[in-house]
């Protein structure tokens, strides 16, 4: 048998990187293996050309690949740099970086970790397309590329082969998702497991963005989300989620944004959609059963939202990702 073909991987490293970001797709990537313990992904990394690369932290890094290692990429991943000059300040790649760019092969999945997605946007990755980056330099973002359609509300945006992220820990979402869409829920939470962090994180930025609030927020919405989460399988109502709170609906719906960064109903749809994903995976329930665990009612329904969210049926999903396991 011939030797397993990984997907590789490969991240640049720019100056004025932080070395945390830097780290996120060794660690995610390097820990994703197959049922029989086999990686599925070679990480490497390079800079615009070998030797040390500055860091914002009191070290340097060296990297032994210049930026010829792109050419072999089947990702490219751009962390975050604080010292990008004519791409944060004008839009524009220097001469250099736009010559490393120059080696990376049509078709090949582009992926920014906060703002990374300055130099995807500067070298026109992101013409036209959704792209989000870290909430504080969001208005900034969208002035400096305004063909960019930036929502600064979402902790990555997938759009097909580009791919983007929120800022810092986001990236761990965002490769997560990739695995998960590589591979599937299974390798995905294994992975998550593996690094001590939650395989799906809730919500968006706007969780994190302070804004001057009058009155204390001394309620919250958890008892209500672990109420709904225990009970997917039933309908449930909006005042039903509110009365485990005792708020009113008003108030339960505005509370439930500010902490989860999405509406209740749009909460739900994702809760339903991940647990449809663990039962086409994980069991040989009939999708019409699928549908009933899960809460959507019926295939159909069940069928539009996946379609939607993963752009395929549940039967194509699942003959995917079981073959992909190594399930029957």
């Amino acid at each position: 048998m011939g030797e397993f073909a990984r997907h590789r991987v490969v991240v640049l490293a720019l100056t004025g990187l932080l070395p945390f970001e830097l780290g996120i797709p060794h660690r995610i990537f390097g820990h994703a293996k197959d049922a029989d313990g086999t990686p599925l992904y070679e990480i490497v990394t390079c800079s615009v050309r070998p030797g040390p690369v500055r860091t914002d932290a009191d070290f340097d890094i060296h990297v032994e690949h210049g930026p010829q290692v792109l050419a072999t990429a089947d990702t490219v991943v751009v962390p975050a740099s604080y010292e990008l000059g004519p791409v944060f300040e004008e839009g524009r790649l220097t001469d250099e970086l736009a010559d490393a760019l120059a080696y990376i092969r049509p078709g090949t999945r582009m992926v920014a970790i906060c703002t990374g997605g300055y130099v995807l946007a500067a070298a026109g990755f992101l013409d036209g397309r959704p792209a989000t980056t870290h909430w504080s330099s969001a208005e900034h973002f969208q002035r400096l590329f305004p063909s960019v359609k930036v929502d600064a509300d979402v902790l990555f945006i997938d759009d097909g082969d580009v791919l983007t992220s929120a800022g810092v820990a986001a990236g761990i979402d965002l490769c997560l998702h990739i695995v998960r869409r590589d591979h599937g829920t299974a390798v995905a939470n294994d992975v998550a497991r593996r690094t001590v962090v939650p395989p799906h994180r809730d919500g968006g930025q706007a969780q994190y963005i302070h804004r001057p609030i009058p009155e204390p927020q001394l309620a919250t919405t958890a008892t209500a989300r672990a109420w709904a989460l225990g009970r997917l399988h039933e309908p449930i109502q909006l005042r039903d989620m509110a009365e485990q709170e005792s708020m009113s609906v008003r108030t339960f719906t505005r509370r439930f944004r500010e902490e989860v960064g999405v509406s209740p109903g749009q909460w739900l749809a994702q809760q339903r959609v991940e647990r449809a994903r663990h039962l086409l995976e994980s069991s040989d329930l009939s999708v019409d059963l699928v549908a009933r665990d899960a809460g959507f009612g019926t295939a159909q329904s069940m069928r539009q939202h996946l379609q939607a969210v993963l752009g395929v049926p549940p039967t194509v999903y699942r003959r995917t990702f079981r073959a992909g396991s190594g399930n029957p």
